[in-house]
């Protein structure tokens, strides 16, 4: 395993630009995974990384250092704590990180049920809320639009919590041409829709499409809704945070299904 104990080692810079770097990852087509748990579930998912790094103190755990060797010996790099801490994007360093390719997902599919079709989700929590809750509920596909946060960004993978690595991911996508092309019903969500989620028929092929924390969705993404329902809210607040409403829908979907 090679040991790096200098800052001003030019691998250890360029892992620092890739680590700070929205705009370095995706020149790259590379992205930083942080924390055991999360490198463990890359690892189980048969993905191979093109460097996994890990501070001095955090081998000395043989767990660390068996999920280490898991990986090829010309991968491993072996940092010292405080080069390791100059990496890190935590505010307590993990000890332990890989750098993988951002998968390519290939040509954009037909769109399957239970897809969800998000339109310029902004927040990084968020976005790894929805994909983990999606893959939780058994979704296969996600689209992004164009503006939406980087779906391979460091906040998004963490909060994803492993969720991407079982999920196809198509970002920069067409939302409109991807929804028409869909055979079943599009559904999305609003505030003040006449239906409620709760009395409708979700046990057909349906997609989800879902809109900006703050702004909602464009008037071009309604437009490919076939039908629009509201979460009832007895309560006071004014709307739901978007990936607390995705997830009661996703569920909803399940309840109505089994």
């Amino acid at each position: 395993m090679k040991a790096i104990r200098s800052r001003s080692n030019p691998t250890v810079k360029g892992l620092i630009k890739l680590a700070g770097s929205s705009r370095e990852r995706k020149k790259k087509g590379s992205t930083l995974l942080e924390g055991e748990r999360l490198v463990r579930a890359y690892a189980q998912s048969g993905g191979r990384a093109e460097a996994i790094l890990a501070s001095e103190s955090a081998l000395a755990d043989p767990a660390v250092r068996e999920l280490v060797e898991h990986f090829p010996a010309g991968a491993r790099l072996a940092l010292s704590d405080g080069v390791f801490g100059e990496i890190s994007q935590l505010a307590s360093a993990a000890g332990v990180a890989a750098v993988i390719r951002t998968p390519d997902p290939g040509p954009l599919p037909r769109p399957a049920s239970g897809c969800l079709l998000l339109e310029n989700i902004q927040d990084p929590g968020n976005l790894g809320s929805i994909l983990r809750t999606a893959v939780a509920a058994g979704a296969r596909q996600v689209f992004l639009s164009g503006t939406s946060v980087f779906a391979w960004s460091p906040k998004v993978v963490r909060a994803g919590m492993g969720a991407h690595f079982f999920l196809s991911i198509h970002e920069g996508v067409d939302l409109e041409q991807v929804g028409r092309s869909f055979g079943g019903a599009v559904i999305a969500t609003a505030p003040r829709a006449a239906k409620s989620l709760y009395d409708m028929d979700l046990k057909g092929d349906v997609a989800w499409l879902f809109g900006n924390e703050g702004a909602g969705l464009s008037s071009k993404a309604r437009s490919v809704a076939t039908a629009e329902v509201r979460i009832p809210m007895p309560g006071q607040a004014e709307s739901l945070n978007v990936a607390a409403a995705a997830a009661i829908c996703l569920f909803e979907q399940i309840r109505q299904r089994t």
